[in-house]
């Protein structure tokens, strides 16, 4: 569901203070009150999100979390207690205002802050259970295969699948595996973040895998095979003769998995560090010398 700038809909500026969001709130509930918009639906509506606003904005607890999460409101701790009373300056609206459908809230101020709104009176609040976030710290091996583990978050053990090709710092949730609802109210959710160690032979750049492998100088020149040591296990790389130092090919579809698309994955690219002998023999420095001064 979408966010809703109750800002926007008193018509104030994020800085307003308490008087200033009462008088706009009186102002317009005056214009848009069904009374005095009979059958007209679209009043009603209108009247019913600035009940919504007013509602959030009056009260410094409630606005001080719209403030704080905004746009991700989503991912905010829910109350951990139960709603107090209406103060006695809400009373005195509903009194004024004689409520007029302003018991009726949107899904965003549900999720938010829970269900019932204290105009109708009467009715206990529902409230959705907290969220919980956990961290996951894996190895590139580990983010390479998919597999189960098992966490423990506030006490308690959750078993988790975890996809293979896991982007570094992504976070997924698991739906109802947070804090439980109060008076009925639905289950928060688990957000788990992911880190993924470095790993000091190989580099992921999103699907592609990099990798620098050490080539001796007879076979950079005369050509051979490479025995390479990769995520998936060792692959026989053939090497054409004359490689040059720093050149760089391609093993296409042996780089990194992507997430949750079973049998894709990246390409691997190799880059050939070619290594000059030492401690050479008599020998083999007249043979270099040969080779140079022909």
């Amino acid at each position: 569901m979408p966010f809703i700038d109750y800002y926007q809909i008193l018509g104030v500026d994020k800085t307003a203070d308490d008087k200033a969001i009462k008088n706009a709130y009186r102002k317009l509930a005056r214009k848009y009150h069904p009374d005095l918009n009979p059958n007209d639906k679209e009043a009603e509506k209108k009247f019913q999100q600035l009940n919504e606003a007013n509602e959030v904005l009056s009260d410094p607890e409630k606005r001080k979390k719209y403030d704080q999460y905004g746009e991700n409101w989503q991912h905010s701790e829910e109350f951990e207690r139960a709603r107090q009373s209406r103060s006695a300056r809400s009373s005195q609206q509903e009194q004024w205002y004689g409520g007029g459908g302003g018991d009726q809230f949107s899904d965003f101020f549900e999720s938010m802050f829970g269900s019932g709104s204290g105009f109708g009176g009467g009715r206990q609040a529902r409230f959705r259970g907290q969220d919980y976030q956990a961290e996951v710290t894996l190895t590139l091996q580990q983010a390479y295969e998919t597999h189960k583990r098992t966490l423990t978050v506030n006490g308690r053990n959750i078993r988790i699948t975890i996809p293979a090709g896991i982007e570094n710092g992504q976070t997924i949730k698991i739906a109802g595996h947070g804090g439980p609802g109060s008076n009925g109210g639905p289950s928060g959710d688990l957000f788990i973040t992911f880190q993924i160690l470095n790993d000091e032979k190989i580099r992921r750049s999103g699907k592609d895998l990099h990798i620098k492998a050490d080539l001796d100088l007879y076979t950079a020149v005369l050509g051979g095979e490479l025995i390479l040591e990769t995520l998936s296990g060792k692959v026989k790389l053939p090497v054409k003769p004359e490689t040059q130092n720093g050149s760089v090919v391609r093993l296409k579809g042996k780089g990194f998995p992507v997430y949750k698309k079973e049998g894709e994955f990246g390409d691997l690219y190799v880059t050939f560090d070619v290594k000059i002998p030492t401690n050479l023999t008599e020998r083999q420095r007249e043979l270099f010398l040969e080779l140079f001064k022909s």
